[in-house]
């Protein structure tokens, strides 16, 4: 049963960082094809092409599979999170198991105004979920909606 039409999608700006990040790793890329290019005598292009392809491939296809592949929701006292191209993962984290909550940022995505929800769970197996690619204010919203899920338990 695949029921991920009812997941939320994460913030378009993800994928757009995520392209960003992927054009760094190109631009090393074609560096290095370039000097192997330079290197070989006589074939123009035989490095340069399928470093081109791997490039147009990272850059701009992977990211657009990697972002519709993932998602989440938030409801009955649970957060599902979804995510993988190849190898597909579906967590569910009831909040009775949650122990505390993180909203983090790093430096790409504080300058696409994007956080990353961290759940850690009691346990050692799977014991912290990351979501990845929430707008700052949505992971904010979500850390307190789950927060006072566990207060109103705890009551």
């Amino acid at each position: 049963m695949d029921d991920t039409a009812d997941l939320t999608q994460l913030d378009p700006r993800y994928k757009t960082m995520m392209r960003l990040v992927a054009a760094i790793f190109a631009v090393f890329l074609f560096v290095g094809a370039s000097i192997a290019e330079m290197a070989i005598p006589g074939w123009t292009g035989i490095v340069w092409v399928p470093a081109l392809l791997v490039i147009l491939y990272v850059v701009i296809w992977l990211p657009m599979r990697r972002f519709a592949a993932r998602g989440y929701s938030l409801a009955e006292e649970r957060l599902r999170v979804v995510r993988g191209v190849l190898f597909r993962s579906d967590t569910v984290v009831p909040f009775g198991r949650v122990q505390h909550i993180d909203v983090d940022q790093g430096p790409l995505e504080r300058a696409f105004h994007l956080a990353t929800l961290t759940v850690h769970t009691a346990g050692s197996h799977n014991a912290s979920v990351s979501l990845p690619g929430l707008a700052h204010e949505d992971a904010v919203a979500m850390r307190e909606e789950i927060r006072a899920a566990i207060r109103r338990d705890t009551q």
